[in-house]
């Protein structure tokens, strides 16, 4: 496929490169109009964007109003309530591999499932290795 083709009105988009980019975007405007302390401070001196769930944990205090705006911050506006919904699934992803390392882990030094139940608050053995078993495939996607 020549480079014009690929500009063609008519050739569809390659959703994923068009999620990545737009995940990009929203995480460069949150924290562009909302990044705070080390966050403002890295993004001023290196463009270093905020994490994922920094950045969705800024929104979602500062519309809850449970965080104050910085001085000259903008209020938070339909826009950064949609880029923060765009980074979710961002943020899951990256969780759910924090999740996951952390039962390999537990199981590797010891821990039983019942004990590994215990400390995610489920109510059994089963339900921990059923846990474990969802985020493996999940993160192994």
């Amino acid at each position: 496929m020549t480079e014009e083709r690929r500009d063609d009105a008519f050739t569809q988009p390659d959703p994923r490169n068009a999620q990545r980019l737009r995940t990009h975007q929203a995480l460069l405007r949150i924290t562009e109009r909302h990044a705070t302390g080390e966050h403002r401070v890295r993004w001023d001196e290196s463009r270093m964007p905020m994490q994922p769930f920094d950045a969705l944990r800024r929104v979602a205090d500062l519309a809850a109003g449970s965080a104050l705006p910085g001085d000259g911050e903008p209020p938070v506006d339909q826009d950064d309530l949609t880029a923060a919904l765009t980074l979710v699934p961002w943020a899951r992803a990256e969780f759910d591999q924090l999740e996951a390392g952390l039962l390999q882990m537990s199981k590797g030094r010891g821990m039983t499932w019942q004990e590994i139940a215990f400390g995610l608050g489920l109510g059994s053995a089963q339900a921990a290795r059923q846990r474990h078993e969802r985020l493996t495939r999940r993160t192994d996607s």
